[in-house]
């Protein structure tokens, strides 16, 4: 696989703040820390064009949290404004660890972070059936007065509490494109379309209009690298590849899938929504217009992009 063109490296929220964790902004230095010195090495080794993006569902679901904590006092924090804070604080912690990580390695090199919206349709039919959960569990009553107060449609989610849940429409455009390979060409690493992007429709008049939903990180990697012509989609995740069966006596890695495979394992319900599905569906649509995604963990990101570690979607 030719990597001379670029690579996406999609880093989830968990990279950042991982499971298990209280999420404190000092654990969150932290565990960039290691992050960014993996990456470090890597980059310096090999000098691509890199493109970092990151999810925010931890960060974004503290967002929240402190603004309903807060709601006696201060207004409610819109869900685009909590995107764009995450995707500024995010952002910066990356930029910062890895601009220092490249220092130390005799390398200085601009690390941008890019605020970045992310047009959707009005009409997407994810609009019409909200089904991504964001924010704290609520008991009952309380998701009772959100409802009738702040207008949330809100679930029962799996008998642990009502939680808020939002649409999830599938991205169409990235709208600061045109910055991003900007700043590629310079010869800057570049850290954008922070937790899938900020949601924003396009208005008749031209003019972009914020709008109350979430996009999958992962598909808005995929449409980025799209975009920039980048040929290689790396997703890291918590688990060392991409399992059949999962959780079943019959459990078993693949190292090795075509779109077509992938898509048909999709279908029969492999990958749940919650974990791994949005992961294949985005590898899919990737590999349907040419490019390779591979999903990795950490600390195996050199090995999985030379075919040892890691699971591959590839063109069938």
């Amino acid at each position: 696989m030719d990597l001379s063109r670029g690579v996406i490296l999609a880093l989830g929220g968990n990279s950042i703040s991982p499971k298990g964790a209280t999420g404190t902004i000092e654990q969150q230095w932290d565990h960039t820390e290691e992050t960014m010195a993996e990456i470090a090495d890597l980059w310096v080794k090999h000098r691509w064009p890199l493109v970092l993006t990151h999810g925010n569902g931890p960060q974004v679901g503290r967002i929240l949290l402190r603004g309903e904590l807060a709601a006696a006092e201060l207004d409610p924090l819109p869900l685009d404004v909590a995107v764009a804070d995450s995707q500024a604080g995010i952002g910066y912690m990356i930029q910062h660890i890895l601009s220092n990580h490249l220092i130390r390695r005799g390398m200085e090199f601009n690390t941008v972070t890019l605020v970045t919206r992310v047009e959707v349709r009005e009409d997407d039919p994810g609009f019409a059936n909200p089904t991504k959960p964001i924010g704290r569990f609520h008991t009952p009553e309380e998701a009772e007065v959100r409802m009738r107060e702040r207008g949330w449609l809100m679930i029962d989610d799996a008998g642990r509490g009502w939680r808020r849940v939002v649409a999830s429409p599938k991205p169409l455009r990235i709208v600061e494109i045109g910055a991003i390979a900007h700043l590629l060409q310079r010869g800057d690493i570049v850290i954008a379309a922070g937790g899938g992007g900020i949601p924003v429709f396009k208005q008749p008049d031209n003019t972009m209009k914020w709008c109350e939903c979430v996009i999958d990180k992962d598909l808005a990697s995929a449409l980025l690298a799209q975009e920039l012509g980048i040929p290689c989609l790396v997703i890291i995740t918590a688990v060392p590849r991409v399992c059949l069966d999962w959780g079943k006596e019959t459990q078993r890695e693949v190292d090795h899938l075509t779109a077509d495979e992938a898509r048909e394992h999709l279908e029969a319900g492999q990958f749940p929504a919650g974990s791994m599905g949005p992961k294949i569906e985005a590898a899919v649509l990737f590999a349907e217009s040419g490019g390779t995604t591979v999903i990795a963990q950490s600390g195996e990101l050199e090995a999985a992009l030379e075919g040892r570690a890691g699971t591959r979607i590839v063109p069938s």
